[in-house]
């Protein structure tokens, strides 16, 4: 029998403590719940969440998409999935046969920039990180919002997971937009 998905979460931002306590329930749940989604709910799999500063989040937004500025989320697939089509589901991931651990990929959450955002929003913070863990950890599994179908997708996905965690739909909240990395 398999293990099952392992989060390993990293709170590298102190700032966490104090603003959401319960991160790393907050962020294993999440990513627990967009792992089953995509049908890997008792597979060996990892994934790293990181819990950061909008500093940190600045510097890995310039190196990897030669953007320097903080954003919400970030994420980096280990696997090269992708709809085959506009508005198609992405390919399962299909972990090794010997049941060695893969790493599915990692996501980073800059503090301050996703404070600012649930603040704004009228959300609780704890709901929007779950939000944003969710829509990182299903860019891991070759969700995308690059076009209008894959975007309402990914949307209906975040929508019903958000659902199962009993998080209240964000897009149907006033000023409450699609994450945008």
């Amino acid at each position: 029998m398999s293990p099952g998905p392992v989060v390993e979460v990293i709170v590298e931002e102190a700032g966490w403590e104090t603003a959401l306590p319960e991160f790393e329930t907050v962020a294993e749940a999440a990513a627990i719940a967009a792992l089953r989604h995509g049908g890997l709910g008792s597979t060996a799999v990892e994934v790293a969440i990181l819990g950061c500063s909008d500093d940190r989040i600045a510097a890995f937004n310039s190196q990897f998409r030669s953007k320097a500025q903080p954003t919400n989320v970030l994420a980096w697939p280990s696997l090269a999935l992708a709809p085959p089509a506009p508005g198609e589901p992405p390919p399962a991931a299909i972990p090794p046969p010997d049941g060695t651990l893969m790493h599915l990929g990692d996501v980073a959450v800059a503090l301050q920039t996703t404070s600012a955002e649930a603040k704004a929003a009228s959300i609780p913070l704890k709901d929007h990180v779950a939000h944003l863990i969710l829509h990182g950890c299903l860019h891991l599994l070759g969700f995308d919002h690059q076009t209008d179908l894959d975007a309402a997708r990914m949307e209906g996905a975040e929508r019903h997971l958000l659902n199962g965690l009993g998080i209240p739909d964000p897009y149907e909240r006033i000023g409450a937009g699609h994450p945008q990395p």
